[in-house]
């Protein structure tokens, strides 16, 4: 039988499991187990990641994360949990649900499968510098200038500064790479537990017409998938005012859908 009370969060890029502090106190105060796991290399204070980074990232594909988490998963008690990504890690739970390591899948500004691609500047301006083919497989870290265009273009200056100190770590430039490869690689047509997509009106870096292709894309038709657009959110709604009510929406969905 499976356990519908056990979570496992997974964090996008440029973030660790830090990023997820306040849902994972929230669902655990709705009686749901919560694990927060960080990608390989990802692990410490942001801050001081920042400062001296593990030289090992830069060799980390996507395909090194999805195999991370589902050794991870075999781990646990429930081996088929509730799983919850942001960003990359949206996509990352694709592929795990894919690999039927989870009970449901939410998909929360999901970055994209491969085959799947937007042609808006937003996206183009926000994903370039990491993708960057000239820049040789050296960590990738924004500038607090991007990151406010890219991730919080809703919220302040002084905000999106505010939360790059307490959240921004360096990425692997060979992950987002990947992604577009065949690691990012998704059956559309496989049958596979419920997906729920959740998409950010003023997101830059992944937008709204992006989550949509990617949720219209899953083709069975005894599968479920599920799509939710919030109004006013940029990228950075996991951790902006009003999280709560995305939370919310979410926990509903996995009552009505476990």
């Amino acid at each position: 039988m499976i356990n519908s009370k056990t979570i496992v969060f997974i964090h996008g890029l440029h973030e660790n499991s830090h990023s997820w502090i306040e849902w994972k106190s929230f669902f655990e105060n709705l009686g749901y187990n919560c694990y927060t796991f960080n990608y390989p290399y990802h692990e410490g204070i942001p801050l001081m990641l920042r400062q001296k980074p593990n030289k090992l990232l830069t060799d980390i594909c996507l395909n090194d994360v999805v195999e991370h988490y589902y050794k991870i998963i075999d781990l646990l008690e429930n081996k088929s949990p509730i799983l919850i990504g942001h960003s990359m890690g949206g996509l990352i739970v694709q592929k795990l649900i894919q690999k039927q390591k989870g009970s449901l899948g939410i998909c929360i500004t999901s970055a994209p499968p491969k085959g799947v691609f937007s042609f808006k500047w937003s996206f183009i301006k926000s994903n370039i510098g990491v993708v960057n083919p000239f820049k040789g497989n050296g960590l990738y870290c924004g500038t607090k200038k991007w990151y406010h265009y890219a991730i919080c273009n809703t919220l302040t200056r002084e905000q999106s500064d505010e939360i790059y100190e307490k959240a921004v770590v360096p990425e692997s430039r060979r992950i987002p790479r990947t992604s577009r490869q065949k690691d990012g690689k998704i059956d559309f047509n496989k049958p596979h537990n419920p997906l729920l997509f959740i998409g950010a009106e003023k997101d830059h870096i992944l937008p709204i017409s992006l989550i949509i292709k990617n949720y219209k894309a899953y083709k069975n038709k005894q599968s479920i998938a599920d799509f939710k657009e919030f109004q006013g959110f940029s990228h950075s709604i996991c951790v902006q005012n009003g999280w709560q009510k995305v939370a919310q929406y979410i926990e509903e969905w996995i009552k009505k859908n476990i």
